[in-house]
């Protein structure tokens, strides 16, 4: 499986960025795609996640202002991210959670794409 995202990029305070994740290759099923996010030197956090069934997680500091969303036929993720703040600022990973035919759930992840916010 093969993640590519996109949409990073430099914006101001308050405004708006939409990630997008698409999952390519041999895939059965993705049990959770989402979002995490990692500073230097930090530990990679999760941003938000739905699983296939449409249930979401937020990190508590987003909720309200992002919004995960998934087109499973697609296989493919986006996160809207509204009234950005300059503690968003982070490189911000696409990973899901696939299960193969035998059952077995592997993680994946994508490369990254950097969000900056400015103040």
């Amino acid at each position: 499986v093969q993640l590519q995202a996109s949409g990073g990029g430099l914006v101001q305070a308050g405004e708006s960025l939409r990630l997008s994740c698409v999952a390519s290759g041999i895939i059965f099923t993705i049990n959770e795609m989402g979002w995490y996010r990692q500073d230097p030197g930090e530990t990679r956090e999760l941003v938000a996640v739905m699983t296939i069934d449409g249930s979401e997680t937020y990190k508590d500091s987003v909720r309200g202002r992002f919004t995960i969303s998934r087109d499973n036929a697609k296989n493919t993720a986006h996160l809207q991210m509204n009234n950005l703040k300059p503690e968003d600022t982070a490189k911000y990973y696409c990973k899901v959670k696939h299960r193969d035919l035998l059952g077995i759930v592997t993680d994946y992840w994508g490369r990254g794409t950097q969000v900056t916010v400015s103040s």
